[in-house]
């Protein structure tokens, strides 16, 4: 059985939450579930998914009659956390039609994958935030297609906002990547958040989430492209021909080591990024 969750509708929803309820969400314990957002513009208003257990407490405040910041708070249940909502309708509206879709569905992609199957989607997609289940997939760089150059990567990207996926093949057959909460460039400080995490079919899959040591997410240059970091290497490494990488253990992620081997040569790599 899955967890249920709930979606709260709100404005500013962290800062009522953390207000009033320190002792459930707790800002820099890392021990702390962070909630996931379900990010949808319709009157300046944004989704929060949170466990039954939450749900309960979060109700509770609700009905503080005290609290008039509460008046724009909404609890709408979701049945099954492992189907992916659907409110792309024009005909979404509030009151007794105000409902949710779910399907099976994994998300859409605009190409045909080289390097993963939907079995590999279906276990990604569970551990990427739940607004990126409810856009396309557009491919927007393929070593198959483009070549291999970062610098290509890089420019393929630009003018980009939304996350991105990507998935690499060694010469070893090992599938394996990140999911960077912002699009790679080149950039004189580390970026992304919380939200990035590394992950591998070697051979049964892992995630590994942001540890809450650093803030080491990903940096970039024409050099090379790096993922994780603080522990004297990177979690993932990408030199400027993409034909090189490396991967070792790094507080940021905890992780240990994608492929096989610490050092790898890449077969194929893909980037993916969500079509809003």
């Amino acid at each position: 059985m899955g967890v249920a969750y709930s979606v709260v509708e709100v404005d500013h929803f962290n800062t009522f939450f953390v207000q009033l309820s320190p002792q459930i969400y707790i800002k820099g314990n890392k021990r702390h579930r962070k909630p996931r957002f379900l990010v949808r513009e319709k009157h300046q208003k944004g989704f929060l998914v949170v466990e039954n257990e939450k749900a309960a407490v979060i109700n509770k405040l609700l009905s503080d009659p005290v609290n008039p910041t509460a008046n724009n708070w909404e609890i709408i249940t979701v049945k099954d956390p492992k189907r992916r909502l659907s409110l792309c309708s024009s005909g979404y509206s509030e009151g007794p039609d105000y409902q949710e879709e779910v399907e099976d569905a994994l998300p859409v992609l605009s190409d045909d994958s080289q390097l993963f199957e939907d079995h590999h989607l279906e276990k990604l997609t569970a551990h990427m935030p739940v607004w990126t289940q409810v856009h396309p997939w557009q491919l927007v760089y393929s070593t198959a297609i483009h070549g291999s150059s970062l610098k290509t990567l890089y420019r393929n990207m630009a003018g980009l906002e939304s996350p991105v996926l990507l998935v690499i093949k060694d010469t070893h057959k090992k599938v394996f990547g990140a999911f960077s909460s912002d699009p790679f460039k080149v950039s004189k400080y580390c970026y992304g958040t919380g939200e990035t995490f590394l992950f591998s079919f070697n051979p049964d899959f892992q995630a590994y989430k942001w540890s809450g040591e650093n803030s080491y997410f990903v940096g970039g240059n024409l050099e090379s492209l790096q993922i994780g970091g603080g522990g004297g290497g990177f979690g993932l490494w990408l030199d400027s021909d993409l034909y090189h990488g490396s991967s070792f253990s790094c507080p940021t992620f905890n992780n240990e080591s994608l492929s096989t081997k610490e050092d790898f040569i890449i077969q194929d790599l893909e980037v993916w990024t969500v079509q809003r």
